[in-house]
């Protein structure tokens, strides 16, 4: 599955389970996270991935400095596991 086809599926889940999902993009900033998830008063910034692959340095360091500005920032590979990060940070439950 492509990172858009991963893209479009998450964004399908967060309707479905009432959670504001948006595309972040910076263009003066190279490396920021795909997405930002928001729910129950917590914004998740999340860079995805395809299973096998992982994010630059540069991004890594991107999710590093959101981190330690103290929101909450991670990556994630498939579709799969984003929904379990997105779960886990928002602190959702599969019904």
């Amino acid at each position: 599955m492509l990172e858009r086809e991963i893209e479009r599926k998450l964004t399908k889940w967060a309707k479905e389970n009432k959670v504001l999902s948006y595309k972040f993009s910076s263009p003066a900033r190279r490396g920021v996270p795909d997405r930002i998830f928001i729910s129950g008063g917590v914004t998740l910034f999340l860079e995805l991935k395809v299973v096998g692959k992982r994010p630059t340095k540069l991004q890594l360091r991107e999710l590093d400095r959101i981190n330690v500005a103290g929101a909450v920032a991670d990556w994630a590979a498939g579709y799969d596991q984003a929904v379990e990060k997105i779960e886990q940070h928002l602190k959702l439950w599969r019904h």
